[in-house]
């Protein structure tokens, strides 16, 4: 028989499912909703959503000609200009559904660009959360996202840095590469901002991987925290399997298997437990 190792920690963390819970809310209301950029990175609950009738925009510039309805901020945040663009148009409600986490690394980085330091964020660049964070310092930033980028990197030695990292940046990796910028005797300030779920559910991730036979991530397409799940189980099993509903998954075993299981922070626990009993029969 088939045994089943599903992680604890896998599934909507806290910022993705407030911010999903505040959409099904708000598309209760007589209202038209739209959602700035898709609520999470899940086709699945994207496509749910557009049947309550929640629309998707793009731009502020979209933003800017809607005379009516609630637009939501997702938990990935945006940045100040945005967010000061989007509340701009009178004719709309604004709902900011941004991650606490999220909102505080804001915080922090308006506060120490503030103070004069440079903004260097670890993270992935492009990353919906990683703009928005650049988007909050007086001073602009520099985004650190490879080993290479770290050697690479150079300021004045006296000049003050703030260090932080993207919520769902890889714990392990965010180690190695400020342990480089160590070795320069850089002027720093580091905060590891990668928040606490995230870090517990890649080591959880790691653990099961490295017992078992076959491991799948469900995750997004285009979830950057279930890429970084899928990288680091794929370093403990060579059978590791990403994929993003159960239709995907095609595994012929027989029977004395042990299949590990994960999921990102955008994954409904529907399709983690659909998966679940297609691997158990």
């Amino acid at each position: 028989m088939v045994k089943v190792i599903t992680a604890e920690n896998a599934g909507f963390c806290f910022g993705v499912k407030r911010a999903v819970e505040t959409v099904y809310e708000e598309a209760k209301k007589q209202q038209p909703v739209y959602t700035f950029g898709p609520i999470i990175h899940n086709d699945v609950v994207v496509r749910d959503l557009e049947k309550k009738g929640v629309r998707v925009i793009h731009s502020v510039e979209e933003a800017a000609k809607l005379t009516s309805g609630t637009v939501i901020i997702r938990s990935h945040g945006v940045s100040k200009e945005t967010l000061e663009a989007l509340k701009a148009n009178t004719a709309i409600h604004v709902v900011d559904a941004t991650c606490p986490f999220v909102q505080r690394i804001h915080d922090v980085i308006a506060e120490q660009s503030a103070a004069g330091r440079k903004i260097v964020i670890i993270g992935n660049k492009g990353h919906a959360e990683v703009e928005g964070h650049i988007g909050w310092s007086s001073r602009g930033a520099e985004v650190i996202e490879t080993e290479e980028e770290a050697r690479a990197f150079t300021c004045a030695p006296e000049e003050p840095l703030c260090v932080v990292a993207q919520t769902t940046f890889n714990a392990k990796k965010f180690e190695e590469l400020v342990a480089i910028l160590n070795e320069r005797g850089y002027n720093k300030y580091v905060m590891n901002t990668i928040c606490n779920a995230t870090s517990i559910r890649q080591e959880e991730a790691r653990r099961i991987a490295s017992a078992v036979d076959i491991m799948i991530v469900i995750g997004g397409k285009n979830s950057s925290n279930s890429a970084k799940l899928f990288d680091i189980c794929s370093k403990e099993c060579d059978n590791t399997f990403f994929i993003e509903t159960r239709e995907d998954l095609e595994l012929h075993l027989t029977g004395s298997e042990t299949v590990g299981i994960t999921a990102g922070a955008s994954t409904p626990n529907i399709i983690i437990e659909e998966v679940q009993s297609y691997v158990r029969t």
